[in-house]
């Protein structure tokens, strides 16, 4: 967004779903909660547009309307480039409250026992994946989140090779 003299694109589905059986939406919401999406408003959400996000709107539009709801693909500009800050900096706040969890687990875990602290790193590893996927707009924590958890990794190593060895007179 730096730099740039007008907003960029966004891909825009509009849904909906029926009330009952609750079990579509439910999912329907959890995917599109997994991809990171900006709530614009009741059964409208955006992702910056690049090739897969679109597809992966298709894909979750496709499951709406099997599921008996009706789904619309847009591609989309904000107006302005304030309206794009204002729907980045929701996405990267969204993401700093997530890099923050983790960042408080680490620091939570440093003090455990080796085996419970390289357990606790390869969880908040698959997590730090699982929230870059949908991070489009990095926020500070990012690092400091891959940080405490190199650390948190770290700490296991230097433990494991700290740890005294027995010699034999």
């Amino acid at each position: 967004m730096a730099g740039r003299s007008e907003p960029g694109s966004w891909v825009m589905l509009s849904y909906r779903l029926p009330r009952e059986p609750s079990t579509p939406r439910i999912t329907i919401w959890r995917k599109l909660k997994r991809l990171g999406v900006a709530q614009i408003g009741d059964g409208v959400v955006a992702l910056p547009a690049d090739a897969r996000t679109r597809e992966q709107l298709e894909w979750i539009a496709d499951e709406i309307t099997e599921a008996a709801g009706s789904a619309t693909l847009w591609l989309a500009q904000p107006t302005t480039l304030p309206a794009e800050r204002d729907l980045a900096t929701t996405m990267a706040t969204a993401r700093a409250t997530e890099y923050t969890h983790v960042i408080t687990t680490a620091a939570a875990a440093a003090d455990s026992p080796a085996p419970e602290r390289a357990a606790t790193a390869r969880r908040l590893r698959a997590e730090l994946r699982r929230i870059n996927r949908r991070d489009y707009f990095p926020p500070a924590e990012r690092d400091l989140a891959r940080l405490a958890v190199l650390d948190l990794t770290t700490t296991t190593a230097d433990t494991a090779q700290a740890t005294p060895v027995k010699e034999h007179p």
